[in-house]
């Protein structure tokens, strides 16, 4: 594997790849770590998954035991991250991180560089996704629903991809190529 300068200043660092759910996280943090000398992927929902009794699901109503679930889930797969990096790792984190929880989430990773990149295809786009996939993520929430949490309650952090019209492939060469774009420097609270 030819070692690019995007891809070396990507050693011993953290990317976070979300956006909603059949947004292509998934497939797009597994090209993404395959094309790196030294990552590991890290999936948040085997965190969520970990939780076999008592797990409180994610819904629009937002729980306060719900919401204390996905922080702890958060913390995890931030730790997790760090150590992958601590130890000469691209660590790299796929999940949904949605809404005020972007900001939180970025400050829980102690790793720098720090990229944040969010998918975000359509709502068509989405749709036509998840019609097509085995497994199915809009349970409790709609298409649209979700889109608004990204679109409006996210904040603008990170490279935004629209990735309607990208194949996996496309978009993991997009992000390598505007990889300081993504380039996130949270600030710490004083």
């Amino acid at each position: 594997m030819e070692t690019t300068p995007e891809l070396t200043e990507l050693s011993s660092s953290v990317v976070i790849i979300t956006g909603v759910m059949a947004a292509g996280k998934s497939t797009v943090a597994q090209l993404l770590a395959e094309r790196l000398p030294r990552a590991a992927h890290i999936r948040g929902d085997v965190f969520r998954r970990m939780m076999i009794s008592g797990r409180a699901e994610l819904t629009p109503e937002q729980t306060p035991e719900a919401m204390a679930q996905l922080r702890l889930r958060h913390r995890l797969s931030a730790a997790t991250a760090d150590e992958y990096a601590s130890a000469g790792w691209t660590a790299v984190i796929q999940d949904v991180i949605l809404g005020h929880a972007l900001a939180d989430y970025v400050t829980l990773v102690r790793t720098r560089p720090l990229y944040v990149v969010v998918l975000a295809p359509t709502p068509e786009a989405v749709a036509r996704r998840e019609g097509a996939r085995a497994k199915t993520g809009y349970g409790a929430w709609s298409v649209e629903a979700l889109d608004r949490v990204l679109r409006v309650d996210t904040p603008h952090l990170g490279l935004w991809l629209d990735t309607s019209d990208l194949t996996p492939a496309q978009t993991v060469t997009e992000i390598l190529t505007r990889l300081p774009e993504a380039r996130h420097e949270p600030r710490m609270n004083a």
